[in-house]
């Protein structure tokens, strides 16, 4: 055999066992899912070689972001770092995921990953409603709906601050079917005036709604869109809201566990009829609550900081 046909794949194997090597020793990048729809929660999960602990200064450490927001990794052992993010409804076919590794042995680096993203294709809804339901607000109005709005956005400011309360899987409020999707366009009396930004769930006046996981009430308010409405922050920059309803049964600054009754269905606020709405948000990002059942949420165990929470 000619010599330098020899040498070539020589230095073809060295370099394949070399690049194997790397590759083991290369800290690796997973979303679940595989491959997020717009509009929805996503859990990343990052391995170190060599295991390590967040805990530990000398141990591994992950930081990171996602659509502006950043994440909150948990250690869940063998080097596996856990942290949940929100994919925006109007992201584009991919979207940029950066990170800060340390790895136990004291090295650092930022991998830089591009998460694919799946189009939604959302329904739009037309509706025939009375004129009220369309008019503009007057000036009035629209001081009462900006000061309703900033209160909803300071529970959003302040979750990232909160420790996480929440563990395992959660629970859906109430037993209802969907009766209107998150992301459904809504036209009324031809017109598409917005889009639908959480979960309609079927239930009677009185039915009960129930925590889906620990968390501390950030907000109860009676608003002009929302109704009556309690805001849950489970910490860490996750955030379920509960609108529309005919009794809040809690009080801000309460800590609520899984499947306590938190208030009871109803047809309060700018509704046709009774039903729950739900939503959830990471910090501000509104997303289908509906995709925390995609997560594997038992991977992050229980909350391992002070639950106590001060408002």
């Amino acid at each position: 055999m000619n010599r330098s046909i020899i040498a070539l794949a020589l230095a073809t194997t060295l370099f394949a066992a070399s690049a194997g090597a790397q590759s083991s020793d290369a800290t690796s990048v997973e979303w679940i899912p595989a491959q997020p729809v717009q509009g929805s929660f996503v859990q990343l999960v990052v391995r170190l070689p060599g295991g390590g602990s967040d805990r530990n200064a000398s141990g591994g450490r992950v930081a990171g972001s996602l659509a502006g927001q950043p994440l909150h990794f948990v250690h869940a052992g063998d080097g596996a770092y856990h942290a949940i993010g929100a994919i925006p409804i109007r992201a584009a076919k991919t979207i940029p995921l950066s990170l800060e590794v340390r790895r136990p042995d004291g090295t650092t680096e930022d991998p830089f990953r591009r998460i694919p993203v799946t189009s939604a294709d959302f329904a739009v809804e037309r509706l025939r409603v009375a004129p009220r339901y369309t008019a503009a607000p007057d000036s009035a109005l629209r001081v009462r709906i900006a000061a309703e709005r900033e209160r909803s956005r300071t529970v959003t400011r302040r979750t990232h601050g909160t420790p996480r309360m929440w563990s395992g899987t959660f629970i859906r409020p109430v037993d209802g079917v969907v009766t209107s999707p998150y992301g459904k366009g809504r036209e009324f009396n031809g017109e598409v005036q917005s889009r639908h930004y959480g979960v309609d769930l079927d239930g009677d006046t009185g039915t009960p709604v129930y925590a889906p996981n620990r968390a501390v009430v950030a907000l109860t308010d009676d608003t002009y869109y929302g109704g009556q409405l309690i805001y849950l922050d489970h910490g860490r920059g996750l955030v379920t809201g509960y609108l529309h309803l005919s009794e809040i049964l809690v009080a801000q600054g309460d800590t609520v566990t899984q499947g306590q009754l938190i208030g009871k269905v109803g047809a309060s606020g700018r509704v046709t009829g009774p039903h729950l709405h739900w939503l959830a948000r990471y910090a501000s990002i509104t997303v289908d609550p509906l995709s925390l059942f995609a997560l594997d949420l038992a991977a992050f165990g229980r909350p391992t900081t002070s639950t106590s929470v001060t408002r």
